[in-house]
């Protein structure tokens, strides 16, 4: 099976008094394995919504949403938990690192989670963090490290527990240019050695890394583009 990720007619509704407000409204696609999509839309597009939902931190209104063969949308809290631990490695804008914890320690913390044994752990946090190119740095706390570093040892953490998907939320918002592109750089190689990355992103020249570029507006699928073949696919 080469889908990994399909939502059907997904709807979030929120009530707000007497008002109903969709966050989406009838969202249906499809991801395939080692895809490398960026979702863009403006703000209130519901691109965060559709992310938390994908990524397991957010549940349907109404609709069907299945990871890698599995009907996620119906499952409680702590199943879901367990489905996004080992399924999903999340990048954060704030990069969501503990403070008083180096690079090391910060990474393996995904895999004490998954009650993976303490040798275990520490070698594929290392290789995780040789992975991104910081093999000199796993003993350094985040005040010790610069922003595009930080990043990395999330990424890092994002990779340690080998999930299906690379969920990015707008991974270079915090950082310079400069910066910025080397992380891109860095989710291009990534994608290159068979991960499914999604990013969402509000900058054009970010979203243009992907090969797949899907827009929302108000809740709904406005656009759905194959950079590689140029063409846009019907929703």
């Amino acid at each position: 099976m080469n889908e990994i990720i399909k939502t059907a007619d997904i709807v979030k509704k929120y009530i707000m008094g007497s008002e109903e407000l969709y966050a989406l409204n009838g969202v249906s696609l499809t991801i395939k394995k080692n895809e490398y999509v960026a979702v863009m839309g403006p703000s209130g597009s519901g691109k965060s919504t559709l992310m938390n939902i994908i990524g397991c931190l957010d549940t349907p209104t109404s609709g069907t949403y299945e990871l890698a063969g599995q009907n996620v949308s119906e499952l409680d809290d702590s199943k879901l938990a367990s489905v996004r631990n080992k399924q999903i490695g999340f990048v954060f804008q704030t990069f969501n690192l503990l403070p008083r914890s180096n690079a090391l320690h910060n990474v393996e913390l995904p895999l004490i989670y998954a009650g993976v044994s303490k040798s275990e752990r520490i070698q594929r946090a290392k290789e995780a963090l040789e992975k991104v190119g910081l093999a000199d740095r796993m003993m350094h706390k985040p005040n010790e490290l610069s922003g595009g570093q930080r990043q990395r040892v999330a990424i890092a953490r994002a990779l340690v527990n080998n999930p299906s998907i690379i969920l990015a939320d707008e991974p270079t918002g915090n950082l310079d240019s400069k910066t910025g592109e080397e992380i891109m750089e860095l989710f291009d190689s990534l994608h290159k050695l068979g991960n499914t990355i999604i990013l969402v992103t509000h900058e054009d020249f970010i979203a243009e890394h992907a090969e797949r570029i899907i827009r929302l507006r108000d809740g709904k699928i406005e656009s759905d583009t194959l950079k590689q073949i140029n063409k846009t696919i019907e929703t």
